[in-house]
């Protein structure tokens, strides 16, 4: 780790890394989440849902694996924004900074800590109660009232209209920091080649569409439930 930490480069490269971890995850997510406004009343959601929960190698090796790159991707964006903090300092000294750069890149570390605090909600809300059930009640089930219970607990989650607000600030929140993250972790990595002009534009699809679908989704559950 403190060779990582020494080296901008490795720093950078690392932080590309664990961004794309992230965005893999949360397309992921979205994919299963999505299900839950399918016209079959939740079935799909909960069968996906119920074999992400009790699936062993999910839970006891790719989880750690996730909760490592959410932790580290902060903690090293962190370490990128107080390193840069000087040179940043000279170099808006010279120029008008804000004519140089965009305001998703200015303001990343901000929206980044938004995307921080709803995260924090979103374990108290799913991840925290999840591991109760499983592993200090030891139910696997998935059941409750004689059915699984994964759809009936994402509806009661989007009665409150106050909570569905503070999501759709997140998730708006969330396409502002991928607008500039995903450009940044392909350049990063050394993605300048011919493509550089198409993954641009699949980046900035991604960064819109996929927060903008994850909205919908809670929009839809608050008025359906």
């Amino acid at each position: 780790m403190s060779g990582i930490l020494n080296s901008s480069i490795a720093r950078k490269f690392a932080m590309a890394l664990s961004a794309f971890f992230l965005m893999f995850f949360l397309l992921q997510h979205f994919v299963i989440n999505v299900t839950s406004i399918f016209p079959n009343n939740g079935a799909t959601f909960n069968k996906l849902s119920h074999f992400m929960g009790t699936n062993a190698l999910i839970q006891y090796a790719l989880q750690p694996v996730l909760i490592f790159g959410v932790v580290f991707h902060f903690v090293m964006g962190f370490v990128l924004e107080i390193k840069n903090n000087n040179a940043r300092a000279i170099k808006y000294a010279k120029n008008n900074g804000a004519a140089n750069s965009t305001w998703m890149s200015r303001n990343m570390i901000w929206t980044g800590l938004a995307i921080l605090a709803f995260i924090v909600l979103h374990f108290i809300d799913f991840w925290f109660p999840e591991i109760n059930t499983k592993f200090i009640q030891g139910d696997w089930s998935g059941m409750h009232n004689g059915q699984l219970r994964y759809f009936h607990e994402l509806q009661e989650k989007f009665v409150n209209p106050a909570r569905v607000g503070v999501y759709i600030v997140a998730f708006v929140f969330l396409a502002l920091h991928l607008l500039h993250g995903f450009d940044s972790a392909f350049q990063s990595v050394g993605a300048n080649n011919k493509y550089t002009k198409g993954l641009k534009t699949f980046g900035k699809l991604y960064a819109i569409l996929i927060p903008l679908g994850f909205i919908v989704i809670a929009l839809f559950h608050h008025f359906n439930h």
